[in-house]
Formats: structure tokens, sequence, C-alpha cells
């Protein structure tokens, strides 16, 4: 079976392609809507360039480091080209998606002068690329390493190459991981800076419409949608795709050993992963919406999708485990729907607080009457609150899936089950991701409505398009962090297993002086993280506000309208600004678990990624949901309660929308891959840390 993990990429990719050929074939529209969108494209082309040039240099310094290690005999010769292979995949998933995103956003715009759900139809097309890239590309590496690493080691007994294959194959989810950080971070800074700029400049200093084209900064905010919401989000979830499924297989490795099925316990994860990609493909076919530009319409639309492919995955995961493992283990199949369960749910807790159908984001909305200040204390106050139903969600499913799998009597098999319940949440995200990468589509379409005065019917399309897109956005990254905790847990565990596999030992008491020092730094490190991100959106937005400003005061005619705005040069300083603020943040994470552990031990090193992974899951949550309910409460606004556009309530919204930008998109969803790329750096150096600590 596990040859479905080729068969199961193939069919991803091949129907990628096929979304491509249907998305090129719809007319773009007009000669100024295709201007617009080359605009956008060249500024992200641009910055992906200049960004890959950045993240080139740094992988080769770390591919030295890699190699110098293994002349030392800390490392085998497969570790380096396992860090490249991971991080090119990883940034090949981002690029497709974006250069998709941007020849889909004008065509979604075209479409819409005929038709809600053929506007729809190719902002969620756009949407399945990203998705279906992830997941093809992610089975795809897999399968490639495994199939190498199985011929290499084929000389030796089938437990010890089984343990060979998967310590070695957990190493090249760091490259993933580092990739995913600078493009999550580096993206998140961009698109931020450039909303945060055009936002104060344009809707509050000047009183102009969002996506004017008289504003300076309006292209570059479009171009930060593609390069942070579709490049930095497609290379996130690739990295915890293929993070849990990995740590899964490690996982196994070691569960079902005594067993005599260690080929067996590996085999389920990566079949689960195939059987997903098939569900996610006939998911797809069900987003179909009527012609109404009702919210709730549209939402069921997209959740249909959703709900056919996790039906589709419980039913068959069952016959996954009976046939792979057997029926003494179905308990593994519960795990399975554990995980798949806690991913639903959480969506639609993410959902209820940020939505502007339901009375969070209206409260949000409403204390805009009183001024900014109301509007951000209520909108910390949502955040604050919407972390308890995902995190009392996230311990049960951690609790069930390690019962169920028979925790009791194997601690190893719970571990296992833990994994599982990972992949099995991950497993629907070929449609789930299409869900998530199909708002920045359709919010560049409706900018590009708005810059080419297309009339009031097609922008009221593109608005109900946009509308939803901030919430299956705001789905997406509840998703993406609920998914980011269950793996992250898996290569912790999987990372215990590599440390008693090095012959190591760790001593877990909670008492250990050197474990509770590893706890308290690892809850410090989101903060940290956080402040150097938000710090560097604050720079970099305040030098497009000061461009801003010199142009609306040099340019003669342009607050009428007779003359352009320089483009270019909001673009120039936001990538500038990018590439140079992702240095600080993303090193930190990197040396963080190298500097603890030399430091301090190995227990110390467990500390650090179990307090960074609690701590840096519910601010996640905190942020990313606080900023879901501003933008919407902003949005709810728009639409014509409490005052309307215009009104001191509309201005106070859009502070609080300002102060949310990177809280959602720069902070929040970066905090996902820090927590799981310390526990890959923490696995890779672990003979290192071993043999050189300062604590023996």
């Amino acid at each position: 079976m596990l040859f479905l993990a080729p068969i199961g990429s193939l069919v991803a990719i091949f129907f990628a392609i096929f979304l491509i050929i249907k998305i090129m074939r719809h007319d773009e529209g007009t000669a100024e809507m295709r201007e617009i969108a080359a605009w956008v494209r060249e500024g992200s082309y641009a910055y992906i360039k200049r960004q890959y040039s950045v993240v080139g240099a740094f992988f080769a310094v770390v591919f030295c480091i890699l190699f110098f290690l293994y002349t030392r005999g800390y490392l085998i010769i497969f570790v380096p080209f396992a860090f490249l292979s991971g991080g090119f995949f990883s940034g090949l998933c981002g690029f497709i998606g974006m250069a998709v995103a941007t020849r889909s956003s004008a065509r979604t715009a075209s479409a819409a002068r005929t038709s809600l759900n053929g506007a729809l139809n190719v902002a969620f097309s756009s949407g399945a690329v990203m998705g279906l890239m992830v997941v093809g590309l992610g089975l795809l590496d897999l399968s490639i390493w495994y199939y190498f690493l199985d011929w290499f080691y084929r000389g030796l007994e089938e437990s010890q190459r089984i343990q060979n294959i998967t310590s070695t194959m957990l190493n090249f989810g760091m490259g993933a991981s580092f990739m995913a950080l600078f493009a999550r971070v580096g993206g998140g800074i961009f698109t931020k800076a450039a909303d945060v700029g055009a936002d104060l400049c344009g809707k509050v200093e000047c009183g102009i419409p969002e996506d004017d084209p008289r504003n300076p900064a309006v292209i570059a905010d479009n171009v930060g949608d593609n390069v942070g919401d579709v490049a930095g989000m497609g290379a996130d979830l690739y990295e915890s795709y293929v993070g849990s499924i990995v740590a899964t297989m490690a996982l196994g490795s070691a569960a079902f050993i005594n067993y005599g099925m260690s080929l067996k316990g590996i085999t389920v994860p990566l079949v689960m992963a195939a059987v997903g990609v098939v569900a996610s493909v006939i998911g797809t076919l069900f987003v179909r919406s009527g012609e109404k530009a009702e919210q709730h319409e549209l939402l069921m639309a997209l959740r249909k999708g959703v709900f056919v492919s996790a039906g589709l995955i419980a039913i068959s995961s069952y016959f996954v485990i009976k046939f792979v493992l057997g029926m003494q283990f179905i308990g593994v199949y519960w795990a399975v729907i554990s995980g798949l369960l806690a991913g639903i749910i959480m969506g639609l807790s993410t959902e209820y607080f940020t939505s502007a159908r339901y009375s969070p984001a209206r409260d949000v909305a409403r204390s805009a009457l009183t001024g900014p200040a109301t509007v951000i204390i209520s909108g910390i106050s949502v955040g604050m609150l919407s972390t308890i139903v995902p995190v009392v969600v996230v311990a049960l499913a951690i609790l069930a899936s390690f019962y169920f799998s028979g925790g009791a009597k194997d601690f190893n098999l719970g571990l296992y089950g833990v994994g599982i319940s990972a992949v099995g949440m991950l497993s629907t995200l070929g449609i789930t991701l299409a869900t998530d990468a199909y708002g920045p589509v359709a919010d560049n379409a409706g900018g590009n409505a708005e810059m080419t005065h297309q009339k009031p019917e097609v922008r009221r399309r593109t608005d109900a398009l946009d509308a939803l897109g901030n919430t299956t956005a705001a789905t997406g990254k509840g998703f993406a962090i609920g998914s980011a905790a269950l793996s992250a847990l898996a290569l912790i565990a999987a990372y215990r297993e590599h440390i008693h596999l090095l012959g190591g030992t760790l001593n877990t008491d909670l008492m250990n002086p050197r474990l509770l020092a590893g706890l308290f730094i690892g809850g410090m490190l989101p903060f940290a993280f956080c402040s150097l991100t938000m710090k560097a959106v604050g720079r970099a937005a305040s030098d497009v506000v000061v461009e801003v400003r010199r142009q609306f005061r040099e340019i003669k005619g342009l607050m009428e309208g007779r003359e352009k705005p320089d483009y270019a040069k909001c673009i120039s300083i936001v990538t500038s600004s990018a590439q140079k603020e992702m240095i600080v943040p993303s090193l930190l994470a990197i040396l963080a678990p190298i500097v603890v552990g030399l430091l301090m031990g190995i227990e110390a090193g467990v500390g650090l990624l179990v307090g960074s992974l609690i701590c840096g899951f519910v601010l996640a949550i905190m942020m990313a949901n606080a900023g879901g309910a501003w933008d919407n409460a902003k949005k709810y606004i728009e639409s014509g309660a409490e005052g309307g556009k215009g009104s001191p309530s509309h201005k106070a919204a859009v502070v609080g929308d300002t102060v949310g930008d990177p809280f959602k998109d720069t902070s929040g969803p970066s905090l996902n891959i820090l927590i799981k790329l310390m526990s890959m750096v923490s696995i890779v150096f672990a003979s290192f840390i071993m043999a050189n600590t300062l604590f023996k």
C-alpha cells in the first residue's frame, strides 16, 4: 500500500495542472484590468526573487554547517541534502501558489461581471491549486526519500532498516521549516506594512476608499496579499504536512517494533495522506453557489467541499487501519477521527469569533461608536476569550488519541496515536488550504474591480467574496495553528525517541531544575518573537506612510485623479524592509534550541520545546482571532452598520483593523512555524548537543 503515496502525489499534481489550465482559459478582462494585474504580478515576482536570493545564501551557509557536522561524525551524509530538498519543495509550493494567484485575481473580477458563482469558481480553483500542490509535492518529496533510503539500507534487517529510514527522514523537515519561517515572516512583514501604510494614509488621513488607485501603496498592498497570505501560507502548511507525517512515521517505527510491524506502522500515515489527496480532489467538485451574495450561502458552498472530504476520509481511514494494522489496533482509527473532529471544531470556533454574522465581531463594531481605544480593548478581549475552545479541543484530542490507540498499555502506541491524529487533521489539507488561499485572490479581485471602476454589481459580488475570504482566512489560520500544535507535539515525542536511539537518557521529572529553566525560556520565546515581528511591521509601515504622504504632497493632481502615483516606490520600500527585518526573528528561532541545549542540557531543550509549544499555541490563537474580529468588524461597519463608511466609528474600526493586521497576518501565523522549527532544529542537532553540552 506504500505505492499509494506516490500515486496520490501524482493525482494531486495532475489535478492542480488541470485547474491551472482551466483558470487560464477564463477572460482576464479589460486592458485596464490586465494592466493592474500585471503590476501586482510584477511586484510579487520582484519580491520573491529578492527573498529567494537572500534565503538561498542562508541555505548555502547552513548546508556547509551541516556538512561539516557530517565530517565530524555528528550527522549522516543524507541530512545536508535532505535539508536542501525540504527547503526547495517548500519554496516551490509557495511560488506556484503565488504565480497562479496573481494570474487569477483579474480573471475573478472579470468573471464577477457575469456571475457570482463564476467568480467563486475561479478564485476557489486558484486556492485549490495551492492546496493540491502542497499535498502533492509533499507526498512526492516523502516518497522519493523513502524509496531511496529503503534501497540504500536494503541489506539491513527490516526493523533496523525502518528505524534508519525514519530517523533520517525526520531530519529533512528542517529545510521545509526554515523556508516556511522566512516565507511567513518576510511575507507577513511585507503584506502588513503595505496594508497598514495604505489604510492609515488612505482611509484615515485622506478619506479615500480602500483599493483606490490614487493611493500610492495600493499595489504594494495587493502584492502583499500574494507573497504573505499565499506564498507564506503554502510554505507554512507544507512544513506542517510533511512534519506531521515524518514524525508519525518515526513514532510508528518505535511503537510497533515489539509487534514485528514497524513497516506497517510507517505505512499508515503515508496511506492516510494519499487517501486525503483523493478526498480533497472529490471535495473540490462540490463547491458551488447560487447568485445571492449572502455570506451564509457562500460559506456553505465552501463548507460543503470540506465536509465531503472529511466524510470520505472518516470512512476510508477505517479500512486503511483495518487492512494495514488489523482489528487489534482499530483504536488508531478513533485517534484519526479525533484529529479530524478537532480540526472541524476549531474551524467552527474561529468562524464564530471572527465572522460578522455572530456577536463577538459585532460587539467590536459596536465599541467603535466610542472611539479607537474601546475598539482595541474589545478586540483583544475577543481574542483572549476565543482561546478557550481550541485549547480544550486540542487537549481532548490529545487524551482521546493517546488512550484510543492503546496508550494505557503501551506508552509508545499512545504517542503514535497523537501523531496519527495530527495526520488525520491535516489529511483534509488539500481542500482546507484551498478555502484559505482563495481569500487573497478574492481580495485582489475586489481591488482590481475598484481600481478599474467596474459597475456596482461587480464590486458587490467581489466584496461578498472578499468578506467571505476574511472568514475563511481566519478559519484557515485556526486550522493551521491547531495542526501546528499536534504536529509539534508529535515532533517533540519523536525527538524523545531520537534521543533514546542515540543512547541518551532524559530526566523529565517536573522538579528537574534544568527542565523548569527550559520551560520558562520556552514560554518567553513566543512573546519575544512576536515583539520583533510586530516592531518590524511598525518600522516598515512608517516608511510607507512617509512615502505615501510625500507623493500626495508633491505629485500635483494626484488626489484629483489627474496623475498616477509611483506604485513601484512603495513596493521597493516594503521589499527592502521585509528582507532586512526577517533576519533577527528567524535567527532567534534557529539558535534558541541549540544555545539552550548546549548551555543547560537536553532536558532544558525539551522544556524549551514544551514551553514554547504551550505559550505559542495560545498566543497564536489569540492574535489570529483578535485580528480577524477587528477586520470583520470594520467590514460590518462598511456594510452600513454602526454609522457606515466614512463615519467616526468607521475610522475607529480602521485603527483597530490596522492594529490587528500584524496580529493575524504576521506574528500569529509565524508562531506556527516557530514551535515546529525549534523541534526540527533540536532533532537535527541532537547528537552535537549531547556531545558538547555543559551538562553531561
